[in-house]
């Protein structure tokens, strides 16, 4: 059985505009009821979207001029009951605007992976030991540091988009699955349509890339 495409969102992707000014570009969108026993569209599109949500409380949680004790509390620390979040296994506190402080009395045997965590954030972080207290100083905003913030942006996005691709992929070989029961072109159409939320995810990625960008470079 054959499905016809019915127009629902019609948004221009870069490689769209990239074309030329002034063509329609075509955008296969598919009602995803009609569908939905060859592979769950719905769910494809959620699985992208959270990985823009993912890069998005990255960025917001990791990636701050200003770094703050929230900033350090999902740092994942390797420890003998599996990685577990520094703010799981620590009390942090700031003790003045240029240090923040990591007390690890409650669980002294993670301290040395807690301070290896820290150091290995992309934070920039130089973490200091005085008994069970880590001291973390606050790195001065230089340009430098700004710089060193947008290229792990850069980086992380990058790595979002690798998560995207398997989203991706993932989807693609699920549709391979019901080729044998389904006509060829319904699984062309169908595979244009996750290709488009695919590049359409990859713009929004961007978006956020470059918005982080100009905040951090001020």
């Amino acid at each position: 059985m054959a499905y016809s495409a019915v127009p629902v969102r019609h948004f221009a992707t870069k490689k769209a505009k990239a074309k030329g000014k002034g063509l329609s570009q075509t955008r296969v969108n598919i009602n995803i009821t009609l569908v939905e026993d060859i592979i769950n569209l719905e769910e494809v599109d959620e699985e992208m979207k959270s990985v823009i949500e993912a890069l998005k409380d990255n960025f917001n949680k990791t990636l701050n001029i200003r770094t703050s004790p929230g900033s350090l509390d999902h740092i994942t620390v390797v420890t003998a009951d599996g990685k577990l979040a520094l703010n799981q296994i620590s009390q942090i506190s700031m003790k003045s605007p240029q240090l923040i402080l990591v007390n690890m009395a409650s669980f002294p045997e993670c301290t040395a992976a807690a301070i290896k965590a820290i150091r290995e954030s992309g934070m920039n972080l130089n973490p200091e030991l005085e008994g069970t207290l880590i001291r973390v100083p606050i790195p001065i905003v230089t340009r430098e540091h700004r710089e060193m913030l947008v290229k792990l942006a850069k980086q992380n996005t990058n790595k979002a988009k690798d998560s995207l691709r398997r989203v991706r992929t993932n989807a693609m070989n699920k549709l391979k699955k019901s080729k044998d029961k389904t006509s060829e072109d319904t699984i062309r159409l169908i595979e244009k349509q996750i290709s488009q939320m695919a590049d359409d995810t990859v713009a929004e990625l961007d978006r956020h890339l470059a918005v982080k960008t100009k905040e951090l470079l001020g």
